[in-house]
């Protein structure tokens, strides 16, 4: 595996501007305006040096296509310099083809349950959903379909606050709009202790959602 990359490392990387770093990778969303033109993007990424088995996972819609890159083994889950490259070859490859990219566009979604042992309750989520265990606090769906399960380490039940919850990892400059955007909507914000790494909201019936970044994370 070539060199390891934090977020800032990688986000700060000359070449990166289409891409942002959210909990499970680096995204990019480029504007294609149809599926067959976001056939001929997918196309040209199939085609780069760097590509392979689960890198990058595409998605193609008849508005755009989503590209999310991360290096994942036994022992690594994160970003490398061998991905800044893919992302910048990715990048030229959509250029080429006149498809501009959206950073605001991009975000991904994690359900985070509070488990006071992880070994009672993540069976259990395993199997109801169909989803695969990635080390002891994550399970994903194998076909990079539904949005990954977390299960949060707590010492005492929370009886008095809901134990589910949703994350929203969002580019870290798109954070404070959709804060606002959700306070404006009937919510309130619960705390901002953790901030910028995550604001805790609550709608008006008390469920909870974090609005999460990984400006945080170095």
């Amino acid at each position: 595996m070539t060199e390891r990359y934090t977020v800032r490392q990688f986000s700060e990387s000359e070449g990166a501007d289409d891409w942002r770093v959210l909990g499970d990778g680096a995204c990019a969303y480029f504007r294609t305006g149809s599926i067959a033109a976001g056939a001929r993007l997918l196309d040209a990424i199939a085609a780069l040096d760097g590509t392979g088995p689960r890198r990058p996972d595409v998605d193609v819609r008849s508005d755009g296509v989503t590209v999310r890159i991360i290096t994942m083994t036994d022992d690594y889950y994160g970003l490398t310099k061998e991905d800044l490259e893919l992302a910048r070859r990715i990048s030229a490859a959509a250029r080429g083809l006149g498809f501009a990219a959206d950073p605001s566009a991009v975000q991904t979604i994690q359900v985070s349950i509070d488990a006071l042992v992880h070994a009672d309750v993540v069976p259990f989520w395993r199997a109801v959903l169909g989803y695969e265990q990635r080390g002891p606090d994550d399970l994903v769906d194998r076909y990079g379909r539904g949005s990954p399960f977390w299960f949060q380490q707590m010492d005492e039940p929370r009886p008095q606050r809901s134990r589910t919850h949703v994350d929203v990892w969002v580019p870290h400059d798109q954070a404070e709009a959709r804060i606002a955007a959700a306070i404006a909507a009937g919510g309130r914000l619960v705390t901002d202790a953790h901030a910028p790494e995550w604001w805790v909201l609550a709608d008006p019936e008390g469920n909870e959602v974090c609005v999460a970044t990984t400006l945080s994370r170095g």
